[in-house]
Parts: C-alpha cells; structure tokens; sequence
C-alpha cells in the first residue's frame, strides 16, 4: 500500500467513531443549516491539526500535559452543556422546518468548540497522526499527512452531506425526539469519560 493510502485509512480510522464533532456534523445535516459551513471547519481543522503535528508539534503537546487537563475539564463542561441541551429538545421534539434556525456564526462557534475544546482531537491528529507520520521520513511523512488529510475530507463531506440528503426521510419529530436523546447521552458519555480521564490522557 503506498504511504498516501496508508495515511489515509489510518486517518479515517481515528476520525470515523462517533465523538461529540461526528454527532453536530450529522445534527447540522439532518436539519440542512450551514452544513458546508460546518463541514469547512472541520476539515480545516483537521488539515491544520496533521500537518502541525507532522512538523513536529505533537512533541511539544505532549511536553506540556497540563494544557490537555485544562482542554479535558472545558471540554467536560461544554459537552455536559450540550448534553442538557439535547435533551431538553428531546423533551419537546419538532420537525425540521418547525426548529429555530441560528446563525451561521452561532453554529460555527460551537462546531469549533466542539473541536478544539476535545484533548483527544490534539492526541489523535497532531500527537498520533503526527508520530506516524515522521516514520516515513522527511519526503514521505508529508505524503501520509497529505493522505491522512484526505480521509478527513472524504468523511466530513460523506457525512454531513449525506445526512442533509437523508434529511427529508427522517424530518418527523418522532425521529428528531431519539437523534436528540441518542446525541444527549453520547455528549454526556464523553463528558463523564473526560472526568474520569481515559488512559490516553494519563
């Protein structure tokens, strides 16, 4: 396999569970609002991410741990937050053209939240991504981060793309009632999960 596939199916590897970013990709396509907008940030964010720690930066995050325990104590917050959010909505569910739009600029704010108050977007992009990247050498880690930035972009676009397709399907308040409640408890698990601390943060 050439290094440019490699980067980018260990890229998609990392990125294609189900976080907290995955979960508002899918929300924000389902409901067809500023889904390129969104889409746009996350991409960019991980592009920069990769290639930032390809040139080295992983290094220098992982000398300084306490900028992650204060990344994982915000990040707790806010998808406790979230969590709340979603199932208040849960509580009284409406279709899609009965929801409140926002702003491009309050649905950007909190995608970028999202993304970059979550430490274990810095292990897997610039920490992990990136070390695997520099063991290719100095020509060939570009190529793996090229690619591992390519599987970043496939993803963002297949999902929040492809749930603003599906979105008339599934525009019931029934559905919107369990997409709510299913993203509730996904934001509440990976709050008490930051909590608690996982072994990659130890």
């Amino acid at each position: 396999m050439s290094i440019f596939g490699m980067g980018t199916l260990t890229g998609l590897a990392l990125i294609v569970a189900i976080g907290a970013q995955n979960a508002f990709i899918l929300r924000q396509g389902l409901r067809r609002e500023h889904v390129g907008a969104v889409v746009a940030l996350c991409i960019l964010s991980d592009v920069l991410l990769i290639f930032a720690g390809t040139a080295g930066i992983g290094a220098l995050v992982a000398t300084f741990p306490a900028v992650l325990e204060i990344l994982r104590w915000a990040g707790a917050g806010y998808l406790l937050w979230w969590a709340v959010r979603s199932f208040r909505a849960a509580w009284k569910p409406t279709a899609l053209q009965e929801q409140t739009p926002r702003s491009r600029g309050s649905v950007v704010l909190t995608a970028a939240a999202l993304t970059y108050l979550n430490p274990h977007v810095y292990l897997d992009t610039v920490v992990l991504l990136g070390s695997l990247a520099n063991q290719h050498g100095v020509q060939g880690r570009w190529i793996f981060a090229s690619g591992a930035a390519a599987g970043s972009v496939l993803w963002f676009t297949a999902l929040g793309f492809g749930a603003r397709a599906l979105s008339a399907v599934l525009n019931r308040p029934g559905v919107w009632r369990v997409i709510d409640i299913c993203i509730g408890v996904m934001m509440a698990a990976l709050a008490v999960s930051l909590i608690l601390g996982s072994a990659l943060l130890t």
